[in-house]
């Protein structure tokens, strides 16, 4: 019976790891943005430049610790560090829930998002498997010889690292994110239908013979005068809603600081948008195949548009490459193009406001047939914004 409950458990840790891995080596890069997350929480900013390769080399140790421990390979020494591990997971959700700073742990990334607490409910059940394990971790035995076992760790590590290699390349095998192809941008921008809001109370700040008191707007004390001197005034929370939309942040400014968002993505037809966080000021690897799109994209009438957080930066890569003016350049939040372009630079191909296609700079080539098979498109008015943008150099 023992022996039994021991090979469940074990089934289960092990599938758990793996899927767990897996699905985090499909976004490598949401992982990586998670820990900064958490690092900005401790003021260890630091640390926010090797997220990316403790991400990658978190993700590989997840699946070949599930795989030892489905194959009961050397159990006395990955029943130690598969303990090790789970106390750190356990320390993380348990953080984001007693401080409620961290809302979600990526625990199974963007495709299956778990809230803090379930996320550390989920772990405290694992740690209790994982201390079964660990107490009769002498007991498992090896289900292959040593050379098997080592020939299947071998291949899952390298597997692990394809993974993410390619997430990285060429974005993520299965898109979880809110801009996937088919999704239209306007209506993600909106919150769901029958979602309800946040429920708030305005509370007023006021100090009161050197002290600060708080009162709602229904609750004013019976005394209240001009001895009250008023501080400030907030919206409490009551009750935490569900309306918040799918994608926020999403705004595109002119260089004269105007929103020009829905300008850019009502606009009907064709659009080509790029997203880039950093231009490169240099030659990149992609710039060959996005002289050919672009050069494309002016016979048929598709604008173009670039994205970016540091309108800088566009613009030398622009006067390098002899497009000023050419191109319009607007500023979005860091955060809100680190979601819509896990590979940086990603090409978004756009009809009004539905992504029709997107590829990554290594990719970027592959766009070309699809250009070349669309039709061109009657000439249209530049908008304001593009026409301000326009006399940028």
């Amino acid at each position: 019976m023992k022996k039994a409950l021991l090979n469940i458990t074990r089934f289960l840790v092990g599938i758990l790891f793996i899927f767990s891995g897996l699905i985090k080596a499909n976004d490598p890069l949401g992982l990586s943005y998670k820990m900064q997350e958490f690092f900005d929480v401790w003021h260890m900013p630091a640390f926010n430049h090797y997220t990316l390769v403790l991400a990658v080399v978190m993700i590989i140790f997840e699946i070949v610790a599930g795989v030892a421990v489905l194959l009961g390979w050397r159990m006395k020494l990955f029943g130690w560090l598969l303990l090790l591990l789970i106390l750190f997971f356990s320390f993380l959700t348990g953080y984001a829930v007693l401080s409620g700073k961290i809302r979600e742990c990526g625990c199974f990334g963007d495709c299956i998002p778990l809230q803090a607490m379930g996320s550390f409910i989920k772990d405290l059940i694992l740690l209790g498997l994982i201390l079964f394990l660990f107490a009769y971790r002498k007991k498992i035995q090896p289900l292959f010889s040593k050379n098997a076992s080592i020939l299947i760790l071998v291949f899952s590590l390298i597997l692990s690292f394809s993974i993410q290699w390619y997430a990285l390349q060429y974005l993520p095998f299965i898109d979880c994110l809110p801009y996937k192809t088919g999704a239209n941008i306007p209506e993600k921008m909106k919150p769901a239908p029958g979602s309800v809001p946040d429920s708030t109370v305005i509370h007023f700040v006021y100090e009161k013979n050197n002290k600060q008191v708080e009162y709602s707007a229904n609750d004013l004390p019976a005394d209240f005068d001009d001895s009250y001197k008023f501080i400030r005034r907030y919206d409490k929370l009551i009750r935490k809603g569900n309306a918040e939309p799918a994608i926020k942040d999403f705004s595109l400014g002119t260089a004269s600081g105007n929103d020009s968002t829905m300008q850019i993505l009502d606009r009907p037809g064709f659009k080509l948008i790029l997203f880039s966080r950093n231009f490169p000021q240099t030659d990149p690897a992609w710039n060959k195949a996005f002289s050919v799109l672009y050069t494309l994209a002016k016979s048929k009438n598709i604008p173009v548009y670039f994205v970016t957080a540091s309108r800088e930066e566009a613009d030398s890569y622009l006067a390098a490459n002899n497009l000023s003016g050419e191109i319009p350049v607007f500023t979005c939040d860091a955060t809100a193009i680190k979601t819509a372009a896990r590979a940086d630079p990603t090409l978004y191909l756009l009809k009004k406001g539905t992504i029709l296609s997107k590829w990554s700079y290594a990719a970027m080539e592959s766009a070309i047939p699809e250009m070349n098979a669309l039709s061109p498109q009657p000439s249209a008015v530049q908008t304001p914004a593009e026409d301000s943008l326009h006399t940028i150099k």
